[in-house]
């Protein structure tokens, strides 16, 4: 697969020329592929690593997603996605595992783009990932990414945007210190290398004062964190605000829902649901 830096250069390129917010935009109708491969045990450890995952037998609930970064990123950085990359925010992510992969499970891995929504800031699009077992569908996420751009008035929230209620604040459970180069360390595990989680410098140009935590990996040290995280098969997570690195965050969870909190600001929310340990089910077995 093409390294992800030179997707992001050629979707830089490419988004001065893109118009977000068109009646008549489309959604192309490709689908990259990753043709069925087990999981690279050296990148999975370091994964687990930087996320807090125990080796447990399982994938992290997580892990497909960052597998198929690299197909999504060749999927919107294409001369033909309406949206420009540059400045396209992950905003919400839900994860269904309908059986726990293992890592030698060789997962074919599929990308595509569902459909383009207005949303109040601008225009939002689904991009689906799915990963298949001997052409069974075993794992799939659902992502929300927005281009900002004007709107008229009254223009709805998505259908897509997250439950009310998720401002209650739920119990405090754990304190976390991130460090500057938790972007650096999360990118070369999983390597999304993306400017704005590298160097105060790069992350400058593209509006931050200082680099950010990726979203992904705050999601997946919430889940690390939670009880028997492998018994975890479906997740919600809606990205509020973001994370500036070094800095000090509150872990917080009722046992289902979950929020990262750095003082009164509130990064993420999210929800799990689990199944039974005697019904957990690892690849093949």
């Amino acid at each position: 697969m093409p390294s992800l830096i030179l997707s992001l250069a050629r979707g830089a390129a490419a988004s001065p020329f893109k118009r977000p917010g068109r009646p008549d935009a489309t959604l192309p109708a490709d689908r990259p592929t990753r043709p069925a491969a087990a999981v690279a045990p050296g990148p999975l450890a370091a994964y687990r690593r930087i996320c807090g995952f125990s080796d447990s037998g399982a994938l992290p609930v997580t892990y497909p997603h960052v597998l198929a970064f690299p197909l999504a990123m060749r999927l919107m950085t294409r001369r033909r996605f309406p949206l420009p990359v540059t400045g396209l925010v992950h905003t919400w992510i839900e994860i269904t595992a309908h059986h726990m992969p293992h890592p030698t499970d060789e997962l074919e891995l599929t990308v595509y783009a569902d459909q383009l929504t207005p949303h109040r800031r601008g225009t939002e699009v689904t991009v689906v990932t799915e990963a298949r077992l001997s052409r069974e569908l075993v794992w799939e996420s659902r992502s929300g990414y927005l281009s900002r751009h004007a709107t008229r008035p009254g223009t709805p929230e998505p259908a897509t945007a997250a439950p009310a209620g998720e401002s209650v604040a739920l119990p405090a459970v754990a304190e976390w210190r991130l460090p500057a180069d938790l972007g650096r360390r999360y990118g070369a595990a999983s390597g999304d290398r993306n400017p704005i989680h590298l160097y105060p410098l790069t992350a400058r140009l593209f509006g931050f004062p200082r680099a950010i935590a990726h979203g992904m990996w705050t999601v997946a040290r919430c889940l690390a964190e939670a009880p028997q995280p492998h018994l975890i098969h479906t997740v919600r997570a809606d990205f509020k605000a973001p994370v500036l690195l070094p800095g000090t965050v509150t872990y917080a969870s009722d046992g289902t829902g979950f929020q990262l909190r750095g003082g009164n600001r509130v990064h993420l929310t999210g929800t799990t649901a689990r199944t039974a340990p005697e019904a957990a089910r690892y690849g093949r077995a």
